[in-house]
């Protein structure tokens, strides 16, 4: 099991880093096995966060009026992580956004990671259910405030170390940092037909925005 590490988690107002914002980046910094350095920290967006947003989140427009903006907190994340690996639950995701985030100010982040919702398939395949709250009632881990970005940092941490306990000596492949691949698109606006179909889609699915 990694003893050094940074940990971390993202709340978007989407799924996509091509047309959706990070609007708030939760890590922790664990140095021999103990946490050592946090970040919480709310962007502001460019674009109101919708109500669906806020009804899984809990964060409103009002929480991120007076956060700093994208390029300045992602910078700051940046240097945060220094060389560190990065864990997170389907760790892929938040990094596609980290990554487009990075790009977009001209930087460059390249991270090794372990995905401990990757761990989860390989190892606990009888469980329905692998996200992040499902293991967590599973191995009693308390999570404070789920969908809020440190607390799943806090709970993924918490998490890789009980997987680690329980399998790494029978799976040792999986807690072996591998190098993250994302392909990062040039950001662009949304166009009509693309504004249109999220309409439509919204409207099936009787999502108000």
């Amino acid at each position: 099991m990694l003893k050094s590490y940074v940990c971390f988690d993202l709340e978007t107002t989407g799924l996509d880093p091509l047309y959706n914002e990070i609007i708030e980046i939760g890590a922790l910094k664990v140095r021999d096995g103990k946490v050592a350095e946090r970040f919480m920290e709310f962007i502001h967006p460019q674009e109101e966060i919708s109500p669906m947003i806020t009804n899984l989140t809990g964060i409103t427009n009002e929480m991120v009026a007076n956060a700093r903006p994208a390029d300045t907190v992602i910078s700051d994340f940046l240097e945060f992580c220094e060389d560190d690996v990065l864990i997170g639950h389907n760790v892929g995701f938040d990094y596609s956004f980290m990554k487009s985030g990075a790009s977009n100010l001209g930087l460059t982040f390249e991270k090794f990671g372990i995905d401990t919702f990757k761990i989860a398939q390989r190892t606990l395949k009888s469980l329905p259910s692998k996200s992040l709250s499902s293991l967590c009632e599973y191995y009693q881990i308390e999570n404070k405030a789920a969908h809020r970005a440190y607390y799943d940092a806090l709970a993924t941490a918490k998490l890789y170390q009980t997987l680690a306990h329980y399998f790494e000596s029978s799976e040792p492949k999986l807690f072996v940092p591998e190098k993250m691949f994302v392909k990062v698109k040039k950001q662009q606006p949304m166009t009509k037909k693309q504004k249109a179909y999220l309409k439509d889609l919204c409207k099936y699915h009787k999502i108000e925005f």
